[in-house]
């Protein structure tokens, strides 16, 4: 059993939709009609009025394309952040020439909201506002839920674009995306699809300021998908879509409010289990996401991953970058959100711990 925070495991009802024959994407209007509902239920998903679009390629695209295609050589980009993926925005802001600012607190914590704002306050004050601003929602390698409506506030108030990496939340917990101008997602974490699929929903005004920019990548580009209707800007993965339009049903069976209650009881379970062996978790119980747990192991991670692996057929994941070693992290989302499948993973750790 995978109970990794993605790629999660794929149940067999998408197995075997992506199994099928597949119509040709450049040819046959049976794609375009799948295309068009597969975007329809993520409407649904990311609870938006805002357009959704899905490019083929995996999650990461999303974000290089939200950067790419909003962001012009010189244009201020604030990287608001807390953990790996946070800073790692900076990295597409520079690829695309333009200025970034990274107002970064440490990894178990939350927001730096005054250092936000004062930032906010320093580039209109100096007649250089920022242009765009990118946030994490769930910081993956720290199993951080950030609570992104101050800062979102604060955006408004200075008419400022926002980015958010929704890759690992959405579809498990609540997003506020019609907040937000460019939402990202991905078909590999809480839809339990293979990895593949970028998803975006996506503002009319963010959808202006692309106009303006007239990004420079075709590939990395979100504006070709404004509008399909005489086609797709690429050939599009027909079987990945499929699949994702049947994770989308399951996701979708039981409503979306009982979705996440099954993550949130899954995360309960989970950290239930923890305390019962002395674990603490990384970071405090307050910003814990509902789709992956971490807990504090350090030095130890690794091992207990890897003796995990050898006695048991579960697979588990550590932290990223300094704190590999430190994090042992269990993901509970999709199709792995239930109950009983986090107490098969935590007997495991259960058993190597003892």
């Amino acid at each position: 059993m995978r109970f990794t925070p993605g790629p999660t495991t794929v149940p067999p009802a998408v197995r075997e939709a992506m199994a099928e024959e597949q119509p040709n994407p450049n040819v046959e209007t049976a794609f375009a009609q799948r295309y068009d509902e597969t975007c329809e239920k993520l409407a649904t998903v990311y609870e938006t009025s805002h357009d959704v679009v899905v490019l083929g390629g995996e999650g990461i695209l999303g974000l290089e394309a939200a950067i790419t295609s909003l962001v012009a050589p010189g244009d201020r980009v604030l990287c608001v952040s807390n953990g790996i993926y946070g800073d790692g925005f900076a990295d597409f802001v520079d690829a695309a020439d333009g200025d970034a600012e990274l107002v970064s607190a440490p990894y178990d914590e939350g927001y730096d909201l005054e250092a936000v704002e004062a930032a906010l306050e320093d580039a209109a004050s100096a007649g250089e506002p920022f242009k765009v601003a990118t946030l994490v929602h769930c910081e993956t390698p720290t199993g951080t839920l950030n609570d992104m409506g101050p800062v979102l506030d604060l955006l408004d108030e200075h008419d400022v674009l926002s980015v958010v990496d929704a890759v690992s939340s959405l579809g498990g917990t609540p997003v506020p995306t019609d907040r937000i101008d460019v939402c990202l997602g991905a078909s590999q974490k809480c839809f339990s699809a293979p990895p593949g699929l970028t998803t975006a929903a996506i503002s009319d005004r963010a959808w202006e300021a692309m106009a303006e920019r007239e990004p420079s990548s075709l590939y990395t580009n979100f504006l070709p998908w404004r509008d399909v209707s005489d086609g797709f800007p690429y050939t599009h993965l027909p079987a990945n879509v499929a699949a994702l339009d049947a994770a989308l049903d399951l996701a979708l069976e039981d409503g979306l409010e009982a979705t996440f209650d099954r993550h949130a009881k899954a995360a309960e379970r989970c950290r239930e289990r923890g305390e019962e062996l002395g674990l603490d978790r990384y970071p405090d119980p307050e910003r814990s996401s509902p789709t992956v747990t971490a807990f504090h192991l350090p030095g130890d991670a690794k091992r207990v991953q890897q003796r995990v692996a050898d006695e048991t057929d579960i697979v588990l994941a550590t932290g990223l970058g300094e704190l590999e070693d430190d994090i042992l992290r269990l993901g509970h989302m999709g199709y792995n959100a239930e109950v009983e499948k986090v107490d098969r993973a935590m007997d495991a750790v259960e058993a190597v711990l003892e």
